[in-house]
């Protein structure tokens, strides 16, 4: 009896467990492009080398009836070395990117859940 009830809960256990996985770490949660001053892009890593960035957006915001300029920051991680290596040359520049937003970061991935996958414009 004991046996019979194993052999259901931990299979029924590993499937749980892969499909926490699954959701957490390869399912695609959001899609979008953001736009901002590239600041930069760098190789870096201890055992897993990834290509890391960040842009920064700015814009205006109305608080309080009072105008004032607020910047956000996109952190995001590049899989692709022929994207890093384009966006490496486009320091301070105004680039639009194409990004997938994953739940949770891996890493061999990149540290970041923003995974830029696209250059859509450089100015």
């Amino acid at each position: 009896m004991k046996r019979k009830i194993l052999t259901i809960i931990i299979p029924a256990a590993a499937v749980i467990l892969a499909c926490l996985v699954y959701f957490k770490f390869y399912f695609v949660f959001g899609e979008g492009v953001k736009a901002g001053e590239l600041n930069y892009v760098v190789y870096k890593g201890y055992v897993f080398k990834t290509y890391e960035g960040k842009a920064i957006q700015s814009g205006f915001t109305s608080k309080y009836n009072t105008a004032s300029l607020q910047s956000y920051e996109f952190e995001f991680s590049v899989t692709d070395k022929e994207i890093a290596d384009s966006l490496m040359r486009c320091g301070g520049r105004q680039v639009e990117l194409h990004y997938k937003e994953y739940l949770g970061a891996l890493p061999w991935r990149g540290m970041q859940r923003y995974v830029v996958d696209k250059i859509i414009s450089v100015k």
